[in-house]
């Protein structure tokens, strides 16, 4: 991938969204060819990206009691004795929306996969063990958290098409192109065609137009 072509779409992308008053983040959308969703296996991939991927990944612990003083490294924890409630639809819809990685307890994943699984499995927010997000009751969640933080996921699973957040506007635009191409490669050793299974490359921010790297 010419890295040059690849710093001109950003610059395009950070010059259409000055007018904005916050910082958005920077999404990488990659439209794959060739790729048949229903024959090829589920691409799931967990990128630590070189300059990390600007604010921090958010984190929500699904744990048993013997688990809450070290769950309070993360954003959220939600207790056994509260998984009853998310058996209404909207709240998992929720929660899963409002948190970018869950981590489980190893020991009651059957739990969670009776209260969460229904509605966190379609849209791939289960805990992972790709992620290291599976762990046992007496696990140090720091290390893991810390990584899980700079991690983005890129995933293709009911459309041909591969997406993830690869930075936002404060980063400078010679490491979003490192962030870009380590992506971009990544994504290329998981596809069964590498290469040739990618049809075009588009970066665009949160709220604006779509910049497609030619």
């Amino acid at each position: 991938m010419d890295k040059q072509k690849i710093l001109d779409a950003i610059k395009k992308v950070k010059e259409s969204s000055k007018e904005r008053k916050f910082s958005q983040s920077i999404d990488l959308i990659i439209n794959l060819k060739d790729f048949d969703i229903k024959k090829e296996a589920k691409v799931e991939e967990f990128l630590r990206l070189p300059n990390g991927r600007g604010k921090d990944a958010t984190i929500c612990a699904l744990i048993g009691p013997e688990m809450k003083a070290s769950a309070k490294i993360c954003d959220e924890a939600v207790i056994t004795d509260n998984f009853s409630k998310y058996s209404d639809s909207r709240k998992s819809r929720k929660l899963a929306r409002k948190y970018d990685f869950f981590i489980g307890q190893a020991t009651i994943m059957p739990q969670i996969a009776q209260a969460f699984g229904k509605y966190f499995g379609p849209i791939g927010k289960m805990p992972n063990p790709k992620g290291g997000q599976i762990v046992p009751p007496n696990a140090n969640l720091e290390p893991i958290v810390n990584i899980l933080k700079n991690t983005s996921k890129i995933i293709v699973s009911k459309v041909p098409v591969a997406s993830c957040r690869i930075g936002d506007e404060k980063l400078d635009e010679t490491k979003l192109a490192e962030n870009i191409i380590f992506a971009i490669d990544h994504l290329e050793h998981a596809l069964p065609r590498g290469k040739a299974n990618i049809k075009n490359i588009i970066i665009k921010t949160t709220m604006g137009a779509p910049v497609r790297v030619e």
